[in-house]
C-alpha cells in the first residue's frame, strides 16, 4: 500500500466496467459507451479515436493500431494487426543512392499506409456490439467543439513546435503559438472525416476525397504513393504469441510488432533473482539494462513484416534467453547493442477497457514520432504517421524497406494470464521502450506484488544503444552507482513513456491504474 503522506494516487476499483487511458475525457467517453450498452471493444475504439484531439501529437487518423482482445465468456486471447504497408513504389535503393542509411521521419517514404481507421472498423465488425456511427459519436463531438489542452499535451507541443509547418501549423496550431493549459483545440477537418466514416464506412477514408487529400499531399512532398496503395489496404486478425515469467503468462502481438522482444527480455530476466533486489535499486536497473541491450539487439536483427519473419521461434526459445543471460556481468556494464533496425521514438497512446461481461481489450494507437512525419494533409488536416522509419535500409535485412511490406513496429499491446485465466490487459507507451516496459511492468507485478497503479507509476530506466536513461524517480546515489559500473547515465528530458492496466479479481471487482506521467486516469462504474 502506498504512503499516504506522499503524492500519488490509488488504483480505481469498480465492478461493471473500467477504462484506463491517458485523458479523462476519453476515459469518461469510453465508460459512457459501456453504460449505453456497448462492449469493451466499442468503448476502446471510441476512446482511442477521441484521443486524436486530446493528444494530437501522439495519435490520429493517419496512424496505425494493434490490439489484443479476450472476448466475453472465454479465456482466449486474439490479436489484430492494424498497421499499413509501404507504397508499391517504395524503393530502399533510391534512399541509399541519396547517401542515407535510415529513413528520415520527415521523408514522405516514412508514411506507410495508415492502418488504424480500417483496423477500427474491422475489429468492430468482428467483436463489437454497437455500430461505428454510435462508436464515433463522442469523437465527432469533441473534434468539432474542442477540448482544453492538458499539461502533458502542452509539454509535447513545446518540444515539437518547430516541427509544425505549413498545413500542420494551420490545423494544429490555431493559436499561432505553443498552447497553454486550457487553450481550446478543435480539428473541424477531421470531424468532417469522422462524420463521413460514420455514414459511409472506411471507404470514406481509403477512397474518394479524403484519400485524394492524402495522396496529393504526399506527392507534393515528393512521395511515390498512389491511390491504389490506400484502396488496397486491409488489416488482419493474427495469432498472439506468449511466454511465461515465474508462472505468469505474458501475451503479446506477433511481428511486425516487437512483442517477441518483450518475451525474450522477460525470459532473460527470469534467469536472475529479481525479487530479491531493491525494486528501485542499482542492481535491478543494471541487470535490466544489460538484458534490454541483448534482447533489443536480437529484435533489431530479426523482427520484420510477418511474411518475412524467419526467426520467431529462436526469439521465443527459453534456451536463447539462457545463453544471452550468461553474457551479463552482474557488476559491470558490458553488453552492447548493434545498429538499430530503423529509428525509434516515444509518442503513442494506449487504452484498455474491461466490461461487465469481462471482455478485455488492450489497444495501442500511434503516429510514431511526435506529430508523426509532420506531413499534414491540406484539406482535412490529417497528420500522417512516420512508421516507415521503422524499416532498415541494410540490403538483404529481413526488415529492409520494400514495396508492400510492413515495417517493424514498436507499439505493442499486452495481456497477462495466470492459471489459464485472463487477469490483466495492460500497455506501456514509450516507442522503443515498450518491450522493456512490458518486462518491467510484469516484474513489478510478479516480483514485487505491486498493484496496477504502483506498477505503472514506479520509476523507469531504459538502456538504448550506449545510453542509460534514468528517471528522476531514482536517487542520485543510484545514478552514480550505475555510472561507476560503466553505464553512461542521463536523466531524460521527457518522462519515459506512460502506461495503463486493469486487473480482474476473483472477487468480481476490477482494479485499474493509469500512469501519472500522462494527463489521464482510470474511470469505472
Amino acid at each position: 500500500m502506498r504512503d499516504f503522506h506522499l503524492p500519488g494516487r490509488s488504483p480505481v476499483w469498480a465492478e461493471n466496467g473500467v477504462c484506463a487511458t491517458s485523458s479523462p475525457i476519453a476515459a469518461e467517453a469510453a465508460v459512457q459507451v459501456l453504460k449505453d450498452g456497448g462492449n469493451a471493444l466499442d468503448a476502446a475504439i471510441a476512446g482511442a479515436v477521441l484521443l486524436g484531439v486530446c493528444e494530437p501529437a501522439m495519435c490520429g487518423l493517419g496512424g496505425d493500431c494493434f490490439a489484443l482482445i479476450s472476448p466475453a465468456g472465454t479465456e482466449d486471447v486474439v490479436s489484430f494487426n492494424g498497421s499499413g504497408k509501404a507504397a508499391a513504389k517504395a524503393d530502399a535503393q533510391a534512399l541509399r543512392d541519396r547517401g542515407l542509411d535510415s529513413v528520415s521521419e520527415s521523408d514522405p517514404l516514412a508514411v506507410t499506409v495508415p492502418g488504424a481507421v480500417d483496423g477500427f472498423f474491422r475489429m468492430n465488425a468482428l467483436w463489437g456490439r454497437k455500430g461505428m456511427d454510435e462508436v464515433l459519436r463522442p469523437a465527432i463531438h469533441y473534434f468539432e467543439s474542442g477540448v482544453a489542452m492538458a499539461p502533458r499535451a502542452v509539454h509535447d507541443y513545446m518540444l515539437l513546435d518547430n516541427k509544425l509547418k505549413g498545413a500542420a501549423r494551420n490545423h494544429f496550431v490555431p493559436w499561432g503559438r505553443v498552447p497553454q493549459p486550457g487553450d481550446r483545440l478543435t480539428l473541424p477537418g477531421q470531424a468532417e472525416v469522422l462524420r463521413r466514416l460514420a455514414k459511409e464506412g472506411p471507404a470514406a477514408f481509403y477512397e474518394g476525397e479524403v484519400a485524394e487529400d492524402i495522396i496529393a499531399t504526399l506527392q507534393a512532398a515528393g512521395g511515390p504513393q498512389e491511390a491504389s496503395d490506400l484502396s488496397a489496404h486491409h488489416g488482419m486478425q493474427t495469432d498472439p504469441i506468449h511466454g511465461e515469467y515465474h508462472g505468469m503468462e505474458l501475451w503479446e502481438h506477433p511481428p511486425n510488432g516487437q512483442g517477441a522482444a518483450a518475451i525474450l527480455l522477460a525470459n532473460i530476466l527470469a534467469r536472475f533473482d529479481i525479487a530479491s533486489m531493491d525494486p528501485v535499486g542499482t542492481q535491478r536497473v543494471h541487470i535490466e539494462a544489460e538484458a534490454t541491450r541483448l534482447a533489443y539487439d536480437a529484435r533489431n536483427r530479426f523482427i520484420s513484416d510477418p511474411d518475412h519473419m524467419r526467426r520467431l521461434d529462436h526469439l521465443l526459445d527459453p534456451d536463447t534467453a539462457r545463453k544471452l543471460a550468461a553474457l551479463i556481468d552482474p557488476k559491470r556494464a558490458t553488453a552492447r547493442i548493434g545498429a538499430t533496425a530503423g529509428m525509434v521514438h516515444k509518442d503513442t497512446i494506449y487504452i484498455t477497457v474491461v466490461d461487465r461481461d469481462r471482455m478485455s481489450v488492450s489497444l495501442i494507437y500511434s503516429l510514431f514520432h511526435g506529430f508523426g512525419s509532420g506531413i499534414c494533409t491540406d484539406k482535412f488536416g490529417i497528420m500522417l504517421h512516420s512508421r516507415g522509419t521503422g524499416f532498415s535500409l541494410s540490403p538483404g535485412h529481413g526488415n529492409e524497406m520494400a514495396p508492400g511490406k510492413r515495417p517493424m513496429h514498436t507499439i505493442i499491446p499486452g495481456m497477462l494470464k495466470q492459471d489459464g485465466r485472463v487477469i490483466m490487459p495492460f500497455g506501456v507507451m514509450g516507442g522503443a521502450y515498450q518491450a522493456c516496459g512490458h518486462a518491467r511492468f510484469l516484474s513489478n507485478i510478479v516480483d514485487f506484488g505491486m498493484d496496477p497503479q504502483e506498477a505503472v507509476d514506479a520509476p523507469r530506466a531504459f538502456a538504448e544503444a550506449d545510453l542509460l536513461s534514468v528517471e528522476r524517480g531514482y536517487t542520485p546515489e543510484v545514478r552514480q552507482e550505475l555510472a561507476d559500473m560503466g553505464h553512461r547515465v542521463e536523466v531524460p528530458i521527457k518522462a519515459i513513456g506512460g502506461g495503463q492496466a486493469i486487473r480482474l479479481h476473483d472477487s468480481g471487482f476490477l482494479e485499474a491504474g493509469s500512469d501519472s506521467r500522462k494527463d489521464g486516469c482510470a474511470i469505472g462504474y
